[in-house]
């Protein structure tokens, strides 16, 4: 199952969860900031409905992760993010210098889509591949020499 932002009501009922406004306003920040940690799903769910605890968004991460809705995804010196797109083994690319994070599809083909020589035993599901870069706002503003920014 290939899963974006669609309705949360929807998904979390689909998922036997039960439907609350704390679980509504995560799903929902999550699809209008792909790629946020929870600490940015939290402002952002403050700013739709007040105050929300921490560990609330936390446990609505958790379920809606298990649940299949969300996917995690723990990026190297990076706190875990989360996303809606779930289900499609794709991968990401991440800048080096700024840190924005970009979904790419898989590279080969249906998951796992990278296959060990060796899988030792493990029946594996799927290949977790991420890309490390720069990305072209970067590359720009590296590429402009000091103070010639403001010389017009």
């Amino acid at each position: 199952m290939h899963t974006e932002a669609t309705d949360p009501q929807a998904l979390l009922r689909a998922a036997g969860l039960r439907v609350t406004a704390p679980r509504v306003a995560v799903l929902n920040a999550v699809a209008a900031r792909p790629h946020s940690d929870a600490d940015r799903v939290a402002a952002t769910v403050r700013e739709t409905l007040g105050s929300v605890s921490t560990q609330a968004v936390y446990d609505v991460l958790r379920a809606c992760v298990n649940a299949g809705i969300l996917r995690r995804i723990e990026l190297a010196g990076s706190a875990a993010r989360y996303e809606t797109r779930t289900g499609d083994n794709h991968h990401h690319l991440v800048c080096r210098s700024c840190g924005t994070v970009v979904d790419i599809d898989c590279v080969v083909g249906s998951a796992p889509c990278l296959e060990p020589e060796d899988a030792n035993g493990f029946v594996i599901d799927e290949a977790e591949v991420v890309f490390w870069g720069r990305c072209p706002t970067c590359r720009a503003s590296e590429a402009t020499p000091p103070g010639r920014a403001l010389e017009r």
